[in-house]
């Protein structure tokens, strides 16, 4: 799927429609202080074994892209609902 770089959407910010700057976020490595990841490496320590069934399924044919939006104005960013896509580009529109 090909997306203009820059788009003119609704900014929640300034409450108006202005020009917004995409980008695709990157995945940040997980913190290892969250209560989940703190759960999971107590539960897994020792010789317990996994907690939880392993996933043995295929995996989905298309992945969920995570799409922020930066208004040009204000520079604050805000997510919309994330789509599925087998592949993504921005695009410079002339």
């Amino acid at each position: 799927m090909k997306m203009p770089r820059k788009v003119k959407r609704y900014c929640p910010y300034c409450k108006r429609h202005t020009i917004h700057t995409v980008e695709k976020v990157k995945k940040r490595k997980a913190s290892e202080l969250k209560a989940g990841q703190r759960r999971f490496r107590r539960v897994t320590a020792g010789y317990g074994g996994f907690p939880r069934p392993r996933f043995e399924g295929r995996e989905k044919p298309t992945k969920r892209l995570n799409i922020r939006y930066r208004c040009t104005e204000c520079n604050r960013a805000h997510t919309v609902p994330t789509f599925r896509a087998k592949k993504f580009e921005l695009v410079e529109v002339k």
